[in-house]
C-alpha cells in the first residue's frame, strides 16, 4: 500500500503488520466460532486487546508526511460496540483515546497543542460513534429477536391451524377471487367427492357439481360480508349431498386489506345428514326420558290381554278357536319382548352383573333364522350359508341374535346382486379362538360421508329407511359384550374376485379375548 501512495514503509512497519496480519489469521484459526460473552473480560484480550496493541504500536512507528493509522482504531471499536456491552464500548474507545494522547506526548514538538487538540477531538468521536453503535446494534439486536419470535409463532400458528384443519369434523375451504382452492382439510375434500381427490390446488369451476360453492364465493368476494346458504353437491351416480356453507372474506367493508394483502374466501362446509343425525339422536334421548311411562301404558292393556286370553281360551273347545287363542297370546307375548328390548336400547344399558350368561349354539341358531328368513321369499333370498363353528356356544340371547342377524340379512338384501352367490352367511372359529359370524354381500361401497356414520341412529342414505336397524344391531352386541364392524372386502367366487360389504360381528369369549380380532380368510381387502 505503501508503494500506492508513492511511500515506503520501513521493515519494523512492515515486520508489526506481518504480526497483526498473523494475529488476525491465529484468531480466526484457533479462536471460538461464536462471539465471545459481551460482558468486560479477559476474553476479549485476543481480539480488542491485540488490536488496540498493534494499531497503537503502528500510530507510534508513524513518521511525518507517512499513512495515517488513527482511522484502524474504529475497528476494535465498532467490534466492542456490537458485540459487547456499553462499558466494553466506552473502555474501548478510552483506551484507543488514551494511546491518541500518549503519541501526542511522546511527539512533543512546536505542534504539540495542535497534537493534543487533535487527540482530544478524536477521543471525544470514538466516544460518540461507541454510544450511538452500540445502542443502533442494540436494536438491531432486538428487532431480530422480535423477528425471531414472531418467525417461531408463525410456524407455530401455521402448525395449530393445520392440525385443527386436519382434524375438524367440518370441511374448510381457502379459495381466492378466480375461485381456486388454495387450501383444503380431509373433510372438505371428503365432502367435494371424488373429483376432488387429486388435492390442492384445484378450481372450483372445473366441475359443473361444485358451482352453488363457486357462486357463493363470488358473492361474498361482491358484498364484503359473511354469507350462509344450504346447497346441493350433485354427482354422477352418488346420492346428493346436501351441505350448509358459511363463507368468510378475510377483508370487509369494515376492515380493509393493505396493498400488499390477497383478498381470500374460507368456506366452512358441514354435512346436513351428520346435522340431522345428531337431533335425531337428541330426540331419541328425549323419547328414552319417555319410554318408563309409555312401556307402563303399554304393559298394562298387554297383560289384560293376556289374561283375558287365557280365560277365554279354559271355555274354548273347539280347535280353530284354540288356534287363534294361542296366535293372540304368541304375539302378545311378542309385544311384551320388542317393548322390553326397545327400552333397552333406549336406556342403552348393558345387561346386569349378576345375570347369568345366555349360552347359545351359534351355528345350529344362525341355521334356524336362515332357514326363517329365507321361507318369507324364498325366491328372492337366496345365498350361501356355510357354519364353521362346529358346536361352538356364545354367549348371546337367541332372540336378540335373531334380531341382529334378520337386520343384517335385510339391508344386505336391499343391495345386494341378482346372482345366487350375491349374499354369504358364514361362521367360524377366528386365529385369536373368538367365534365369528359375518354377513356379506356384492352391493355398491359405501359414500365414505355415509360410513362414518352407519352405526348412529336415525341415520341413513335412503329417505324411507328409520337409520335404526344397524343401530340396534351395534346396541345389542355391546349388551352381550360382542362387537360389530364394517369393511369392504373381497370374496373369492366361481365367477371371479367379487367385491362387496361385509358386516362381522366377534362375540365374546375366546382364549385370547384381548386380542385384534381379524378377518375370515375368505375375505381379502
Amino acid at each position: 500500500m505503501g508503494s500506492a501512495v508513492n511511500q515506503l514503509a520501513g521493515p519494523l512497519l512492515l515486520a508489526v503488520s506481518g504480526l497483526y496480519f498473523l494475529a488476525t489469521l491465529a484468531l480466526r484459526v484457533f479462536g471460538r466460532r461464536t462471539p465471545p460473552p459481551p460482558q468486560p473480560g479477559l476474553h476479549w484480550l485476543p481480539s480488542i486487546g491485540v488490536d488496540l496493541l498493534l494499531i497503537g504500536v503502528l500510530q507510534a512507528l508513524q513518521t511525518s508526511g507517512s499513512v495515517n493509522f488513527t482511522p484502524l482504531f474504529g475497528l476494535p471499536l465498532l467490534l466492542a460496540s456490537v458485540l459487547g456491552t456499553l462499558t466494553l464500548a466506552l473502555g474501548t474507545a478510552a483506551c484507543a483515546t488514551l494511546v491518541l494522547l500518549g503519541w501526542a506526548i511522546a511527539s512533543g514538538g512546536a505542534d504539540s497543542a495542535q497534537m493534543y487538540l487533535q487527540a482530544a477531538l478524536t477521543g471525544t468521536g470514538y466516544f460518540v460513534v461507541a454510544y450511538l453503535a452500540h445502542l443502533l446494534a442494540a436494536r438491531l439486536i432486538s428487532e431480530q429477536k422480535m423477528a425471531r419470535r414472531s418467525q417461531v409463532d408463525a410456524h407455530t400458528q401455521r402448525a395449530v391451524s393445520a392440525l385443527v384443519m386436519q382434524h375438524v369434523a367440518d370441511g374448510v375451504l381457502v379459495l381466492d377471487t378466480e375461485g381456486q382452492v388454495r387450501l383444503a382439510n380431509p373433510a372438505a375434500l371428503l365432502l367435494l367427492g371424488p373429483h376432488a381427490e387429486g388435492g390442492v390446488p384445484f378450481a372450483l369451476g372445473h366441475h359443473g357439481a361444485w358451482a352453488p360453492l363457486l357462486a357463493l364465493a363470488r358473492e361474498t368476494f361482491a358484498l364484503q360480508v359473511p354469507q350462509m346458504v344450504d346447497v346441493e353437491i350433485l354427482h354422477d351416480g352418488l346420492a346428493p349431498m346436501a351441505l350448509r356453507v358459511r363463507s368468510w372474506p378475510t377483508h370487509t367493508r369494515a376492515a380493509a386489506l393493505s396493498p400488499d394483502e390477497e383478498p381470500l374466501c374460507v368456506m366452512f362446509l358441514h354435512d346436513l345428514r351428520e346435522m340431522e343425525a345428531r337431533l335425531r339422536t337428541e330426540k331419541l334421548a328425549a323419547m328414552g326420558r319417555m319410554s318408563a311411562a309409555v312401556a307402563h301404558e303399554i304393559r298394562n292393556p298387554l297383560a289384560a290381554i293376556s289374561q283375558a286370553n287365557e280365560l277365554l281360551a279354559e271355555d274354548l273347545s273347539d280347535p280353530s278357536h284354540q288356534r287363534l287363542t294361542t296366535m293372540v297370546r304368541q304375539n302378545a307375548e311378542r309385544l311384551v319382548r320388542i317393548t322390553e328390548e326397545v327400552l333397552d336400547i333406549a336406556r342403552v344399558q348393558h345387561r346386569p352383573l349378576h345375570a347369568p350368561p345366555a349360552l347359545v349354539a351359534l351355528d345350529d341358531a344362525v341355521r334356524h333364522i336362515w332357514a326363517d328368513w329365507q321361507a318369507h321369499d324364498r325366491p328372492r333370498r337366496q345365498g350361501q350359508l356355510k357354519l364353521e363353528a362346529g358346536s361352538a356356544q356364545v354367549e348371546f340371547d337367541t332372540e336378540h341374535l335373531r334380531r341382529v342377524l334378520v337386520n343384517l340379512l335385510d339391508n344386505a338384501l336391499r343391495y345386494m346382486g341378482p346372482h345366487a352367490d350375491s349374499l354369504c352367511v358364514s361362521t367360524r372359529i377366528t386365529p385369536s379362538g373368538r367365534c365369528g359370524l359375518q354377513i356379506w354381500s356384492d352391493g355398491a361401497p359405501l359414500d365414505q360421508s355415509v360410513e362414518r356414520h352407519l352405526f348412529e341412529p336415525f341415520f341413513s342414505s335412503e329417505s324411507r329407511s328409520s337409520g335404526l336397524g344397524l343401530y340396534i344391531c351395534r346396541e345389542l352386541c355391546q349388551r352381550h359384550g360382542a362387537a360389530i364392524s364394517y369393511q369392504r372386502a373381497s370374496r373369492s367366487l366361481p365367477r371371479g374376485e367379487v367385491p362387496g360389504n361385509a358386516f362381522t360381528v366377534l362375540f365374546r369369549g375366546g382364549s385370547q379375548p384381548g386380542s385384534t380380532p381379524s378377518l375370515f380368510d375368505t375375505i381379502g381387502h
